[in-house]
């Protein structure tokens, strides 16, 4: 029993929490650097990105670090069950880090740190030209790790498996088809339908109201502020250093009123999640969500299904129209829900109605793969984008910076990711099944006491972090195995209701 626990200890005190220090350190150096850090520093914070990321490497891939690791393999009958299961998650990590050479995991960190400050230069100048050969470098590491990492059928499934484990190309093919059959003729039956007025969200609305607005949304649906921040950055993003320090960023557009109100519900709802880890696992390696899509599902969860409901702007709307009054103080609120839930097909991905928000993710899904698998060259990657963009949504992006240029997760080499905001979604609509059937949501909504939504949730998915499967967590808290036609129904039901199809 002493024996596996002190080598346990060991092993946290003197190699994971190293590990996690670094890690730390290396978030707070991304998050100066997206949040107003500029000017000629760009070179020195790349570069201590890529010496905090090589020195985790180091530390991960050392025959210390595997000789205590194999050691504990062997005795595990000694440890907790939540200590097993961190010897398990290192196992894990070790496998997929120790197979790139640590020159290379270097280099490609301080290709993507300073390809990041590039990408935004790139997109506020339009210019995909600037930001090509930091995104060719990208690739080619993509391209050379998936060989690394080994896969069996597709090499993007390598990368896949960083984000969502277990899922595959194969899997995401059929997922994707089945919702096309779905959305594609939704969308082209609502292209005939009469469209509700929405210019009053496209007045001017000052940033400082914005500020206070999104303070005031987070502490409604209770992220709390306390263990956390909000901040400003070109992309919105969430950034869990720990569960008492947990920052997010959203971005405010003076002439748009509901992007920085969504955003900042979304990234909340994400936040919510990294400061609910049960307090078993904080501060350790499965202090993290169980996959990238279940944490999309909590994202997309406050942000859409509980955020663009009638229920939660009954008690927030109030609230909106006195901070601009002059703007909305003729807009009734049956006018506003209408507005923020209309759908029409638009460039931008994270403004994009719920029903079109899919086909955005099948488009940079296709292309990732194209790329990855070497069918596709970056070169090539604008007219390709323009041309998926037309063929799935009907409309071309009249620049780079409302088309290829307008995320941030290729700049941070993110390849594997965008299938988790289509399965996340689909995850939060049998979520949402399941929360409503525990509880009556609407009347928390209307109250404006999302507490009890909140505590199902934390009860249900938070606390688990990596101590189990998003499969488990999806079955277990909602009585079956992942279904997407919740998914399907939802979006039919709601969109043939606002348009009377």
């Amino acid at each position: 029993m002493h024996y596996g626990y002190n080598i346990f200890k060991k092993f946290i005190n003197g190699k994971l929490d190293q590990i996690k220090g670094l890690e730390y350190a290396a978030s707070v150096v991304y998050w100066d650097m997206t949040t107003g850090a500029g000017g000629r520093g760009v070179k020195a914070r790349s570069s201590a990105l890529g010496i905090l990321s090589s020195k985790v490497q180091e530390l991960m891939v050392s025959e210390a670090f595997l000789n205590d690791l194999k050691t504990l393999e062997d005795n595990q009958h000694d440890l907790s069950t939540i200590d097993a299961q961190i010897i398990k998650e290192a196992r894990y990590k070790y496998d997929r880090i120790s197979k790139i050479p640590a020159e290379e995991y270097r280099t490609y960190a301080e290709l993507t740190s300073e390809a990041t400050v590039v990408w935004e230069r790139a997109k506020n100048t339009n210019d995909f030209k600037m930001f090509e050969p930091y995104l060719k470098k990208i690739v080619a590491f993509k391209r050379k790790f998936a060989d690394y990492f080994g896969y069996e059928d597709h090499p993007y499934d390598a990368h896949i498996e960083d984000f969502e484990r277990g899922m595959t190309v194969a899997v995401l093919d059929t997922f994707f088809a089945e919702l096309r059959k779905t959305v594609v003729p939704l969308v082209k039956a609502i292209a005939e339908c009469e469209q509700p007025a929405d210019d009053f969200l496209y007045l001017n609305y000052n940033a400082d109201g914005q500020r206070m607005l999104a303070n005031e949304l987070l502490q409604t649906i209770g992220f709390d502020l306390n263990a956390g921040e909000l901040k400003e950055s070109e992309h919105p993003f969430t950034m869990g250093l720990a569960i008492d320090d947990v920052r997010l960023t959203t971005h405010y557009y003076t002439d748009n009123l509901t992007s920085a109100m969504f955003s900042t519900i979304h990234e909340g709802g994400h936040g919510i999640y990294e400061q609910n880890f049960s307090s078993e696992i904080a501060g350790t390696l499965l202090a993290d969500g169980a996959s990238a899509g279940l944490h999309e599902s909590q994202s997309r969860l406050y942000e859409n299904n509980l955020g663009r409901s009638a229920s939660f702007w009954k008690h927030f709307y109030p609230k909106l129209q006195s901070t601009y009054m002059k703007q909305l103080d003729r807009v009734s609120l049956d006018l506003f829900l209408k507005a923020i839930n209309k759908s029409v097909p638009s460039f931008i991905r994270v403004e994009a109605d719920e029903l079109t928000y899919p086909l955005h993710i099948m488009v940079r899904y296709e292309l990732e793969k194209a790329l990855v698998e070497g069918s596709l060259e970056v070169e090539a990657l604008p007219k390709a984008w323009n041309e998926k963009m037309e063929a799935y949504l009907g409309i071309v992006p009249p620049t780079d910076k409302l088309g290829v240029l307008q995320d941030v997760h290729w700049s941070d080499g993110l390849f594997g990711y965008f299938p988790s905001y289509a399965l996340g979604t689909a995850y939060a609509a049998q979520i949402q099944k399941a929360l409503s059937s525990a509880l009556d949501v609407d009347k928390c909504l209307e109250k404006g006491d999302m507490g009890p939504i909140k505590a199902w949730l934390n009860e249900n998915i938070h606390q688990y972090g990596l101590t189990k499967t998003a499969v488990e967590i999806i079955e277990e808290a909602t009585g079956e195995p992942f279904n997407a036609s919740y998914y399907t129904e939802y979006l039919k039901s709601k969109y043939t209701k606002l348009y009377n199809l």
